[in-house]
């Protein structure tokens, strides 16, 4: 007989949790390095202590299945307005995506948002990342019309949109 399939289980992340933070961010960063606004090469090179220290910069959540499979990290973000919380750094392995493990890992920050008082969740992802701006719109995000250019990368632009964290 065949294994039941198990659920992944999301698990919020701290930063007793440094290890398995910088694995999953090094490989999504590998995995997708067009995804993100830093590098492989910038983040392999942080010690442990900069790890602690970026653990506790949001709240973390990873999706675990026998190891860490995706993460995302909810923050409170560019805006500084106190009803907005952003959506940053979410990755979902290859080998585990379109199993609804994104979904999941956004409804997380989403709850987490609502418990902070957010009314609202923002995220950027880079124009011409098709792929996620799809499934960002397949799971309740909505294009807000605005964009903004990329820190340090001027010429990229971002393309900005949210939800309300009810929306679950």
């Amino acid at each position: 007989m065949g294994r039941w399939p198990h659920m992944t289980e999301i698990r919020t992340l701290t930063s007793d949790d440094w290890q398995d933070i910088r694995d999953v961010r090094l490989r999504a960063l590998i995995d997708a390095p067009e995804a993100f606004t830093s590098t492989f090469a910038r983040e392999s090179a942080y010690d442990e202590a900069k790890w602690r220290a970026l653990a506790v910069t949001g709240r973390w959540f990873g999706a675990d299945d026998e190891g860490l499979v995706g993460v995302a990290v909810g923050v409170d973000g560019w805006s500084g307005e106190p009803t907005k919380r952003e959506l940053v750094g979410m990755w979902v392995a290859p080998s585990h995506r379109r199993r609804g493990i994104a979904r999941q890992l956004l409804d997380q920050v989403k709850a987490w948002a609502a418990s902070e008082g957010a009314t609202t969740l923002s995220l950027g992802v880079r124009e011409g990342n098709d792929r996620a701006l799809t499934a960002y719109l397949g799971m309740g995000m909505r294009s807000t019309g605005k964009t903004m250019p990329e820190i340090g990368q001027p010429t990229r632009v971002i393309v900005v949109m949210d939800c309300d964290v009810d929306a679950l």
